[in-house]
């Protein structure tokens, strides 16, 4: 065999082995990012919904997904909707928990987002904006308050804005806003059905 046709044979195994090994890392590591995804979807859950110790996904499509999650007893304790809406900068990806009857917000959390640091980001921030979503009515649309009040001061749906990021704040409202309203007329029209209580 000559020197040129065994080149040929070593740099084609080198190429095949390199391949492999790179296509076998692609696969380790898309499995790690989905996992870490999960269970950063499941933390999220367990934030949003106070006391929800199972979960189940009931419904999904592209940047709305809804579980329901049961207490200790098995008993429906809400819902919890994934979903997504575009910011400032870009998009922002949420989780927010309701009651069974959709009538309250439990919770809200910020998954990830690149809005402006200092600005719109704080929409991550329990002080400055998480915390003015806790146990909302949400019965009718939610507002938000411009400019911020004390948090007393607010309406039964009334959430305050950020000062300096109304966009921001603005892009949270409409996404839970119109999450809501997906979720009702998609109960409504039987698309998602409900098994009732039985404390199983």
């Amino acid at each position: 065999m000559s020197l040129s046709s065994r080149m040929v044979i070593v740099l084609t195994a080198v190429g095949i082995i390199s391949g492999g090994l790179l296509s076998t890392v692609g696969i380790l590591t898309r499995a790690r990012i989905e996992a870490n995804r999960l269970r950063e979807i499941e933390e999220a859950i367990i934030t949003v919904v106070p006391g929800a110790k199972t979960n189940t996904k009931i419904y999904e499509e592209k940047d709305f997904t809804v579980y329901t999650t049961r207490n200790d007893q098995g008993q429906i304790q809400g819902f919890a909707i994934y979903t997504a809406g575009t910011g400032f900068q870009d998009k922002i990806v949420l989780m927010f928990g309701t009651d069974a009857e959709i009538n309250k917000i439990f919770r809200l959390t910020i998954l990830d987002q690149k809005e402006t640091p200092g600005l719109g980001a704080k929409i991550t921030d329990k002080e400055a904006f998480l915390k003015y979503w806790e146990n909302k009515d949400c019965s009718h649309p939610l507002m938000l308050k411009k400019p911020p009040v004390a948090q007393e001061e607010l309406g039964a749906s009334e959430v305050n804005a950020i000062t300096g990021a109304t966009i921001s704040s603005e892009a949270v409202l409409a996404t839970v806003n119109a999450s809501l309203a997906k979720l009702r007329s998609l109960i409504q029209a039987g698309t998602i059905q409900i098994e009732e209580n039985n404390g199983q």
